[in-house]
């Protein structure tokens, strides 16, 4: 049985998860459909990437009847309201992160999932690299021992982009990016909510975070240390230490091909994408769209790699965050 996709959003995530389906099997995966505000340049995205129909609204797609599941690429200010269109039409959804603008926004977005019985991921394509397959697999068997401390980082000079630095766009690097350590973090200690956070950072003139240090304390003495930054250029690794040993996820932290387990190292190379990607890796997009096949195919209502929870949770850890860095943004108070 095909997976018959929607793509809802035209821009560059949805390129690069168009170019990453052509990596899997024909016969599993078809975007019979791509959506966008504007039908010109969805008619030229459906004629690039040979997609069969091209609609000019959001709610033609939500009206489709041939669609099993809606890939929600719009930028994250649209999630909560688009999102929402999705699933009360009865939509299966793998919405891109970060999730929504806040915790109260998400929750309305898992409530609609319940309530009408679909599928709901929040697209932290992570987890669904063999990278961190393979880290939790270590983890569950206690192979470094007992986790004391998590660190990760993940900078990016992206000053020169508006979605990141203006703050009508939803921009700042913990939104952006930031998201990418925190869900390695809740990861590697299982969805636990942390003890205790403290944040601090620093903001751009217009308001959102250009960067910030987190340390997060976890039960058993289990600490994590994230740093973020749209300004510099960080390492992009995480490592994780325990009371046996090490993993370090080589960076792209958030997209990797490279795994050192007590200094031995490990490889697991992505395909060759057949256009030119915009962002690093990206043909590991495949890795999350086969995770939203095989869970419709058993009849899953969310994703057991990145559950309902860990999205709600990570969530609640950003506001925090922006609450002690100091960053609000118009949703908060809608």
């Amino acid at each position: 049985m095909t997976t018959r996709w929607g793509l809802c959003g035209a821009g560059k995530i949805s390129h690069d998860f168009s170019v990453a389906m052509k990596t899997l099997p024909a016969g599993d995966h078809q975007i019979a459909v791509i959506a966008s505000r504007s039908l010109q340049r969805a008619t030229e995205f459906a004629k690039k990437h040979s997609i069969p129909k091209a609609y000019g609204s959001y709610e033609e797609l939500a009206n489709d009847p041939d669609i099993d599941v809606v890939y929600l690429g719009v930028l994250h200010t649209e999630h909560w309201r688009v999102g929402l269109l999705f699933l009360k039409a009865g939509k299966n959804v793998l919405c891109e992160k970060p999730f929504a603008m806040n915790s109260r926004q998400v929750q309305d977005l898992v409530a609609a999932a319940k309530e009408n019985n679909v599928f709901l991921m929040e697209a932290i394509w992570s987890r669904c690299f063999p990278v961190h397959a393979e880290v939790r697999r270590l983890l569950a068997k206690e192979a470094i021992g007992e986790v004391k401390l998590v660190k990760a980082d993940f900078g990016s000079p992206q000053l020169h982009i508006p979605r990141s630095v203006e703050k009508e766009l939803g921009g700042g690097a913990l939104l952006d990016i930031g998201v990418y350590c925190l869900q390695f973090v809740l990861m590697v200690f299982n969805g636990e909510r942390p003890k205790s956070i403290q944040a601090t950072g620093v903001l751009l003139d217009s308001g959102v975070d250009e960067s910030v240090a987190v340390v997060m304390k976890f039960s058993r003495k289990g600490m994590a240390i994230c740093t973020f930054s749209i300004a510099a250029r960080l390492p992009n690794d995480a490592v994780i230490s325990g009371t046996k040993g090490s993993i370090r996820v080589v960076g792209p932290m958030h997209c990797p091909t490279t795994l050192v387990v007590n200094d031995e190292e490990t490889e697991y190379p992505l395909p060759e994408p057949c256009l030119p990607m915009n962002f690093t890796n990206s043909t590991g997009l495949r890795y999350e769209a086969e995770e939203v096949r095989q869970c419709l195919l058993k009849g899953l209502k969310e994703s057991p790699r990145m559950p309902l929870a860990d999205s709600v949770l990570l969530t609640e850890i950003m506001d925090e965050i922006r609450k002690q860095v100091g960053v609000s943004f118009n949703q908060d108070s809608q």
